[in-house]
């Protein structure tokens, strides 16, 4: 399997290329390299480029600022071409062939699975920033991203108070939102609330109308949705025939990137993030300004952007924390760490996943919108590390 590699020239906003120039602003140093595995093909590449975005911002900042131990920051990024076998082949080449010191990504549930066992092998630290099902306590990975009670836990109180308590659990057929929902019914339940309805995408729909029909049928006030990619327009034609008139979307994972799909279908959809673009905190609004700097003024930032930011800001800061780059001395500094956001401290905690600030938003025209902000969440992973 052929591995397509993509190395970031350290100042060329977005700007991808085979060779590396190290940045003026750490000097001529050897680079600390940084490996990412992340989809830029099939399906799932506007999270992967969302990704993108995130470390490149990452890596000007740390390198304008010096670097890490005055050495700059390389990031070499690999496509996962959202498969398992492919993001399995990119982390042992990135590991093995390209000497990265830790890796960041991916995106999907499935990938993460395939990669965490070649992670913890090679004894490299794994930084994954996209929200998931929880579970994953391992010495070599650390979650930069939400886990369920996070996202969950406080969007199911919110609708079930706020817009009813009959709901409709609709997915695609993969891993996340199966977990999701196994997850989802009890606490649904324990809120008072009854599932009327449960189904799963095969991911070769293109007329949904059957489907809009059944979830009408059922007259549920909440619409729980868990599909990504593929499963989009749903929402439009849903739109379309009525169906959100009645029925509120719950939106697990809805982002800015996302948006554009709907094409300005899907308004009031109700959702649970880390960071919200339109916010007008002032530190959001310095972080936002920059990624349009850098990748144009339209481009959607979504809390892809920051979580991916955050990871390079916390392995800069578990180095020098360390006082040397090596792996296992950035795993042990790793935790404990405190790391400044833009939408406040993110805290690495034992278990390897991250306290953050969280808020319920809500889809407004063509942006997400702050409803409420729930101040610092601290994860439950459902696992614990055997060590700590």
């Amino acid at each position: 399997m052929k591995l397509r590699s993509i190395k970031c020239i350290t100042f060329a906003a977005l700007v991808c290329g085979a060779g590396f120039s190290p940045s003026t602003g750490a000097g001529a140093a050897e680079p600390i390299r940084v490996g990412a595995v992340l989809p830029f093909s099939g399906g799932v590449e506007l999270y992967g480029q969302q990704a993108k975005l995130g470390l490149d911002l990452a890596v000007k900042d740390i390198n304008a600022a010096g670097g890490i131990l005055g050495r700059p920051v390389e990031v070499i990024y690999a496509d996962d071409k959202t498969r398992p076998a492919s993001a399995v082949a990119a982390m042992h080449a990135l590991i093995e062939r390209d000497g990265v010191v830790a890796v960041v990504g991916p995106i999907t549930s499935r990938n993460l699975n395939a990669i965490v066992p070649v992670a913890e092998n090679l004894k490299t630290p794994l930084l994954y920033a996209t929200n998931y099902e929880s579970g994953k306590c391992s010495r070599y990975v650390f979650a930069f991203g939400t886990v369920p009670n996070q996202e969950l836990g406080q969007l199911l109180p919110y609708v079930n108070k706020t817009i009813g308590n009959s709901y409709f659990l609709l997915g695609a057929d993969r891993v996340w939102p199966h977990q999701m929902f196994d997850l989802a019914q009890p606490l649904i339940e324990k809120l008072g609330g009854k599932v009327v309805g449960i189904e799963y995408t095969l991911g070769t729909e293109t007329d949904f109308t059957p489907l809009i029909a059944q979830v009408a049928a059922s007259k549920a006030k909440v619409l729980l949705f868990a599909l990504k990619g593929d499963g989009m327009d749903f929402i439009r034609q849903a739109d379309d025939r009525g169906l959100l008139k009645d029925t509120t979307i719950a939106f697990l994972g809805l982002s800015e990137v996302d948006l554009g799909i709907f094409r300005g279908k899907g308004q009031n959809m109700v959702t649970v993030v880390p960071s919200v673009a339109t916010s007008d905190e002032p530190s959001v609004k310095a972080f936002v300004a920059k990624a349009r700097a850098e990748a144009g003024a339209d481009v959607a930032v979504s809390n892809y952007v920051m979580t991916h930011y955050n990871t390079l800001i916390a392995l800069k800061a578990a180095i020098e924390k360390a006082g040397k780059v090596d792996k296992e001395a950035i795993v042990d500094a790793m935790v404990g760490l405190v790391v400044p956001s833009p939408t406040g401290p993110v805290t690495i905690g034992h278990d390897h996943h991250a306290t953050m600030n969280m808020f319920i938003a809500k889809t407004k025209g063509s942006d997400l919108v702050t409803v409420r902000a729930l101040g610092e969440i601290a994860p439950q992973p459902g696992c614990k590390l055997a060590d700590r």
